[in-house]
């Protein structure tokens, strides 16, 4: 077994490293493009605990989230990637708009959201808090975005297509 598992496998494994007082850190995303400021990200969340466990968003469930023309990478590229990080430990995928009913399984210790969410906008809060774990908000890295970036590919795009209808005119 790799480190992309299904939502099960991921429930066993991190069961019997918390039995062994192991502290599970999860994290979730599209990571849709990997920047520096996912890997920052994902590393100070790995500081947090024993293992981390990144949960990624289905293509179906990015694109319900972040329209039609996303994402650019299918999830099992991004999980690939995700799992080549020496800070991630599991990645697992989820399909649902939000990974609530995975982090009521899985319960982990230490639930870490950008701090782009604010404190009562974290789903699974709740639940990882009622269990006596906690969440905690890591800042993100500026000047990175993955909108951003495509904002900035697309702008290239269109300026060279400008510049190429300008040389046929």
């Amino acid at each position: 077994m790799g480190k992309i598992v299904s939502q099960d496998e991921l429930i066993q494994l991190t069961a019997r490293e918390k039995r062994n007082g192991r502290l599970v850190v999860f994290t979730n995303g599209c990571f849709d493009l990997l920047h520096p400021g996912h890997v920052r990200c994902l590393a100070q969340a790995r500081s947090l605990g024993d293992l981390l466990v990144v949960a990624v968003n289905s293509d179906r469930s990015v694109h319900g989230n972040k329209g039609p023309e996303r994402p650019l990478v299918p999830q099992n590229d991004r999980a690939e990637v995700l799992a080549a990080l020496s800070s991630v430990d599991y990645v697992t995928i989820f399909d649902e708009p939000t990974p609530r009913d995975l982090i009521a399984r899985l319960l982990p210790s230490v639930l870490v959201k950008g701090a782009d969410w604010g404190p009562n906008d974290v789903v699974g809060r709740e639940e990882v808090e009622a269990a006596g774990g906690r969440v905690v908000s890591i800042p993100l890295a500026p000047g990175y975005s993955t909108t951003s970036l495509l904002q900035k590919i697309r702008k290239a795009v269109s300026d060279a297509d400008r510049e190429i209808a300008d040389r046929h005119t």
